[in-house]
């Protein structure tokens, strides 16, 4: 007979945001986490934050968390990457791997060797974040508050739309476009977890057209699956108990 009050497991987690956010897009699932019992960092990449320098690269964001996870001297991690954070994932993974209990990738990017995220989006999505960069004069993407509100923040009211658009920054376009060599992520035996939000509308619903999953997922091998309710940034915000339990299931052995 399985225990209604399950022991819960104390983890390590490492959680790396994602494109138009910064460390404090984690913090009430990062409170959640460590009410949990779990010891839990959000550490900051280039471009992002108070970093107001936008040219930079992707091989110094990934640095920037393997950095962090060296300097605190973390091990035996859970590694989480969410939407864009999920290529920094990867990369870090490589720098990292010794550290590294379990990555686990919240609707987030799983590029193939050799590939960058601008590739994996649809024609309409690569076309209009090109004209954006074109326009920007420094080499930034903001999102269109219209795209921002039907497909990042889909189940917020209006009220809570503008409450969050008004926290996003340009995000910087550099590493979106730059093709990742990723021959050795594709090497390593890490255990990996997905945990898919079902109504996170990025992506279209498409079934392995565009979606995160399957499409993302399958390339992780054999993972394992977690799935709940909720949209691409809204959910953090409004249930960051929900996000909290569903990165723990996926975290834990």
């Amino acid at each position: 007979m399985i225990h209604p009050h399950a022991y819960i497991q104390p983890l390590t987690f490492v959680l790396v945001h994602g494109a138009w956010a910064d460390a404090s897009f984690w913090d009430g699932i990062a409170a959640q986490l460590r009410h949990m019992g779990h010891n839990v960092h959000a550490p900051e990449y280039p471009g992002h934050g108070s970093d107001l320098n936008k040219n930079v690269t992707h091989a110094m964001q990934s640095q920037a968390v393997a950095d962090y996870i060296i300097q605190h001297q973390l091990q035996d991690i859970v590694l989480v990457g969410h939407s864009f954070g999920g290529t920094v994932v990867q990369k870090t993974a490589e720098l990292v791997p010794e550290r590294i209990k379990r990555l686990v990738f919240w609707n987030a990017f799983v590029l193939n060797n050799g590939e960058s995220a601008n590739d994996e989006l649809p024609p309409a999505a690569q076309q209009a974040f090109d004209q954006v960069r074109k326009a920007s004069g420094n080499n930034t993407i903001m999102l269109p508050f219209p795209l921002f509100r039907e497909n990042f923040v889909n189940l917020a009211t209006l009220e809570q739309a503008k409450y969050l658009y008004a926290r996003i920054s340009p995000e910087p376009a550099g590493p979106l476009y730059e093709k990742l060599d990723l021959t050795t992520f594709y090497k390593l035996t890490i255990p990996r977890s997905y945990v898919d939000l079902t109504e996170d509308a990025v992506m279209p619903q498409l079934g392995a057209a565009y979606s995160w999953h399957p499409k993302m997922s399958s390339r992780l091998g054999l993972f394992r699956l977690i799935k709940g309710h909720g949209d691409h940034m809204t959910t953090a915000k409004t249930e960051p108990h929900h996000v909290a339990k569903l990165l723990y299931m996926a975290g834990r052995d």
